[in-house]
């Protein structure tokens, strides 16, 4: 008995020692951070509770959607009710000639519930760069990130244009995994200092030559507007987005810490029928109601897969823009989207006038490029909005 005792002392005081000694390491790298994620365990379409925020408010001249005559009257397939409950969807809106045609929520979540965007919010930064460019505060995306951000116009970062951060060819060598407590886009998410973040980035390979799918390259994009516009990206995103658009809820973004860094590469809350106004600005060109916010050459090469070399297969890239996925060929439909990872999309099918929005709380399952549940809403769309 005594020496099973002394067994467990010994235990208790290894396991006390190596406590002190992983914290005194986290400390020292200053990855606190971990502990956030480690309690928090994944990312969560309610996490607006738990960062910090910048609000983004509401129009002062809210446009709410007008009813289309067959409003709610869609009566959609078993299978599809059957794919919104095991793919727990809180939301999902479908638009045609910029009319509400359905909407539907799950979960106690209703019209102005807020919930994350995810990497959406990287759509919408670029959009905020097209609109930087159409107002001249940023010459093009040929311009030099370097011209904007001192720290990176030396060495072999002189070498990255605005177009590489946008078409996420940059070269840089951010770590993208989501299950690793310890890499960049888990610190990225859950710690309180983006920038310092952004200065441990290197140059791996020669921009413009290669996809390579890293949130980094959006955040970075965030940190040239600020330079670009003197604003943050949500108050930027209230001027020009959600003022004019006559959004009907205030939105948020979140920060690394109390009044710091939008997390552009993902993170903005709003909801559906809001979010849907990003899908119908692109649907027309960038024009909203008769004023252009955003250049229309802009949104054409933002729409355009970039010539590229997809480095996961080799093969010619054919699904990605300035921050937008595209299926340039879908059944014979040309259909762009803004998507997150628990299945959010803002889905765009320009032959049919139709934009659709669905929210959700459950990662999907890809199919090549493209989400599984992106299709399969498409196809439920086509076949049922007339």
């Amino acid at each position: 008995m005594l020496m099973k005792n002394q067994l467990k002392q010994q235990l208790l005081r290894a396991l006390l020692v190596a406590f002190i000694l992983g914290n005194t390491l986290l400390i020292l790298t200053g990855k606190l951070y971990f502990y956030k994620a480690l309690v928090c365990n994944f990312a969560n379409i309610d996490d607006n509770t738990i960062f910090d925020q910048r609000v983004i408010k509401k129009s002062t001249q809210p446009q709410p959607w007008p009813l289309s005559t067959q409003y709610n009257k869609t009566t959609f397939s078993k299978s599809l009710k059957t794919f919104h409950e095991t793919e727990k969807s809180i939301a999902f809106v479908v638009l045609k000639n910029d009319s509400l045609v359905h909407e539907e929520y799950w979960s106690g979540y209703g019209d102005n519930s807020l919930s994350n965007s995810f990497s959406m919010a990287k759509s919408v930064t670029s959009i905020l760069v097209g609109i930087a460019i159409k107002e001249g505060k940023i010459k093009s995306v040929e311009q030099p990130i370097g011209d904007f951000l001192e720290e990176f116009n030396q060495r072999d970062f002189k070498k990255i244009k605005i177009k590489h951060l946008l078409t996420m060819s940059s070269g840089l060598n951010w770590d993208e995994s989501y299950m690793n407590p310890f890499s960049m886009t888990t610190e990225a998410y859950y710690g309180n200092d983006l920038w310092r973040l952004m200065l441990r980035l290197r140059v791996l390979h020669a921009p413009g030559k290669d996809f390579t799918y890293l949130s980094g390259d959006t955040q970075l994009l965030s940190f040239v507007l600020q330079k670009a516009t003197g604003k943050t990206i949500g108050a930027y995103a209230q001027e020009k987005l959600w003022q004019p658009m006559g959004a009907l809820n205030n939105a948020e973004w979140s920060l690394d810490k109390k009044n710091g860094t939008e997390k552009a590469f993902c993170c903005m809350y709003s909801n559906a029928k809001d979010f849907a106004r990003i899908g119908v600005l692109y649907l027309h060109d960038g024009n909203w109601k008769g004023k252009q916010l955003v250049d229309s050459n802009y949104v054409k090469a933002s729409l355009t897969p970039a010539p590229l070399i997809d480095s996961e297969t080799g093969k010619p890239n054919d699904f990605y823009g300035f921050q937008w996925w595209l299926i340039p060929d879908y059944k014979g439909e040309r259909i762009f989207y803004a998507r997150g990872i628990l299945g959010q999309m803002i889905v765009v099918i320009p032959s049919k006038n139709i934009v659709f929005v669905r929210l959700g709380n459950q990662k999907p399952e890809k199919v090549g490029n493209h989400y599984k549940s992106t299709l399969d809403l498409v196809d439920a769309v086509l076949k049922e909005v007339m």
